[in-house]
């Protein structure tokens, strides 16, 4: 079952992180569980969700200390003017709105787009398609590039 998990919580904050039992949830055999018989043995659906190793470590990542909570901007790096490439990884940062993140963000796209064409937008689909919503996780950001006029897409190897 993918990546199903339940969070409990206490004074709205997450405490613990586990696998969903779908027996606690519902009456196990309406559930019509399969079985599987091979070689001598019983194989039966898992009654628990197995979720991946980085969805029970959310906690960990929503509250950890070094989550960036805010949009930060490097105190050196000017958007319209000197950038200062050469202090990336040495330089402070500084909080700004979300609004001017907002901005900055179009911005970029859009002096990337005039700069190098559409393709110059690596549309790089990943992040498990953790998007919290019922589109798909890889959707709305190559409909946008679409939209755009094109982008440049990742291929995955197999």
């Amino acid at each position: 079952m993918g990546h199903a998990i339940i969070a409990d919580s206490k004074n709205g904050k997450i405490v613990r992180i586990r696998p969903v039992h779908f027996d606690e949830l519902q009456d196990w055999d309406s559930l019509n569980p399969w079985t599987i018989e091979a070689r001598g043995k019983s194989f039966t659906v898992p009654r628990k969700s197995s979720p991946a190793p980085f969805c029970l470590s959310y906690k960990q990542s929503i509250y950890g200390t070094d989550r960036v909570r805010y949009p930060l901007k490097r105190v050196d790096w000017d958007p319209n003017g000197e950038r200062n490439t050469q202090n990336r990884g040495i330089s402070k940062y500084e909080r700004i709105s979300w609004e001017e993140a907002y901005e900055i963000l179009a911005s970029e796209v859009k002096r990337i787009h005039d700069e190098y064409g559409p393709y110059g937008i690596l549309c790089q689909m990943d992040g498990h398609c953790e998007s919290k919503n019922f589109a798909g996780g890889h959707g709305q950001m190559s409909t946008l590039c679409t939209y755009m006029g094109g982008y440049t897409g990742e291929q995955e190897s197999g």
